[in-house]
C-alpha cells in the first residue's frame, strides 16, 4: 500500500463530487492538520468533473468559516492504495464502491461516513444538489458532526 508516511490519508466520496464529499473534506481539513494527513474526495460520475463545489455548498462553508479548494474528480480503483479510510456519503454510494474494490483489504476501508456516528444504523447522508438551501444546512451538520469523530479518532492515532 502506497500509504502517506506522514499521517493519516482520508477520502470522502459522493455522487458528482460538488456537494458532499468536498463539504466533508473541507470540514476535516479544517479539523486537523492537513499538511500531516492527507484528505481528499471524489464522485462516481463524471457530471461535474473539474467544476469546483456546488454554489450552496460553496456558500455554507464560507458561513461557517471552512475554507474549500476542490475540483471534481472520479473515484478511482488506485484510490484504495493511496487512502487509509473511504468514507461514503449514502447506500448506492457504497455499493458502487465495493464494486470496484479488488479484495477485502480494500473493502475493509469503506465505510458510510455517518456510521462514525451512528454504528450500524446505516443512514445516508442526503444529496443536497436539487433540494435547495433548507437541506445544506442539514448536511452541513450532519457532516459537521461526523468529521468531528473522523477527527476525534485521527487525533488519538486511530486511522
Amino acid at each position: 500500500m502506497e500509504r502517506d508516511e506522514r499521517g493519516c490519508a482520508v477520502l470522502f466520496v459522493c455522487l458528482g463530487n460538488i456537494c458532499r464529499s468536498p463539504m466533508a473534506e473541507a470540514l476535516l481539513k479544517k479539523k486537523i492538520e492537513a499538511h500531516v494527513h492527507r484528505v481528499d474526495s471524489a464522485g462516481l460520475d463524471d457530471y461535474h468533473l473539474g467544476e469546483p463545489p456546488c454554489g450552496l455548498t460553496q456558500e455554507i462553508c464560507r458561513q461557517n468559516d471552512c475554507p474549500i479548494d476542490h475540483r471534481a474528480r472520479l473515484f478511482v480503483a488506485e484510490d484504495f492504495d493511496r487512502f487509509d479510510r473511504i468514507f461514503v456519503m449514502d447506500a448506492d454510494n457504497l455499493r458502487s464502491v465495493l464494486q470496484r474494490a479488488r479484495n477485502d483489504d480494500d473493502r475493509k476501508k469503506v465505510s458510510l461516513v455517518l456510521d462514525e456516528l451512528f454504528p450500524g444504523e446505516h443512514l445516508d447522508v442526503p444529496d443536497p444538489y436539487m433540494s435547495g438551501r433548507s437541506l445544506i444546512h442539514v448536511v452541513y451538520n450532519m457532516l459537521d458532526q461526523a468529521t468531528d469523530r473522523i477527527a476525534e479518532k485521527i487525533k488519538r492515532g486511530e486511522c
